[in-house]
């Protein structure tokens, strides 16, 4: 299995398939095991694909300080960080950006700071802004202790996160990571965006309202919005033929730096 050392910890990633560079960053849950069924529609098409897990996550190590990197405002910066320096093990330049959830803040973060290496971004599921802290969100979404979990998602959290599944969980439903512990807004960076970036939502999320897809779309420069009809939350499991042929056809539509004249547009798959 392939690890890079990265700031003395193991991180583990995957790269399937050549051509066009493609990374594809997991939810605040997850593992690279999310895109199972996600990254084989893009390598048929002729991409490279990187999947990886974020410090802590899955299979990469978590190291002594993990609750205060976590917990604190060091997770966005130096997930940026992690995330350029394996493109720079990779030997990856500029490439595609894919975020589901929480790991569309980590690419929104790395298209502002490094846009040059950033040819398109898709964000999927991505809280905008937050209508009440994190701490309270949390509380209200999610079962408190991973004992409380339903067995089919104690076994989804255990196939994800292996021995760590239940000291992740816990880590994970208090508060924390890219989204923060107070009011998470990410409305004042989304202008800086400078790459053509794609939005994708459900319209049935069982943690972030649709409207929330309406107004980081409506902060961005190059944005495009794509809602997915009676879906919840999950769009990458939920709707993976969907989720795929919906970014494959926004990286195509930008390939050679065009799009819609005004930088924007609207679908809904029905």
């Amino acid at each position: 299995m392939p690890f890079a050392k990265i700031n003395d910890l193991q991180v583990y990633y995957e790269v399937h398939g050549e051509g066009e560079a493609m990374i594809l960053m997991h939810h605040g849950f997850g593992s690279t095991k999310i895109w199972n069924d996600i990254h084989p529609r893009f390598t048929a098409q002729g991409y490279k694909v990187v999947i990886y897990d974020r410090r802590g996550y899955g299979r990469s190590e978590r190291g002594d300080d993990f609750p205060d990197f976590y917990e604190t405002d060091r997770y966005r910066p130096e997930s940026v960080e992690e995330l350029r320096a394996l493109k720079e093990i990779l030997g990856i330049k500029k490439c595609h950006l894919v975020g589901q959830c929480e790991g569309g803040v980590v690419g929104v973060d790395y298209a502002v700071k490094y846009p040059q290496e950033v040819k398109t971004l898709t964000v999927a599921s991505t809280q905008c802004y937050g209508e009440v802290t994190m701490i309270e969100l949390n509380k209200i979404k999610f079962p408190a202790h991973f004992t409380d979990l339903e067995p089919k998602l104690q076994a989804k959290m255990a196939e994800w996160h292996g021995e760590k599944a239940e000291i992740n969980y816990n880590q994970f439903v208090k508060y924390g990571g890219a989204y923060g512990v107070d009011y998470f807004n990410l409305r004042p960076v989304l202008p800086l965006v400078t790459c053509p970036t794609l939005v994708i939502y459900p319209d049935r999320s069982a943690i972030f309202r649709v409207e929330q897809s309406v107004t980081m779309y409506r902060h961005l420069q190059k944005g495009e919005l794509a809602v997915f009809p009676k879906c919840g939350h999950n769009t990458y499991e939920q709707r993976p033929e969907e989720y795929a042929r919906t970014v494959l056809d926004f990286i195509m539509r930008h390939k050679d730096g065009e799009g819609p004249e005004d930088g924007r547009s609207v679908t809904c798959l029905a």
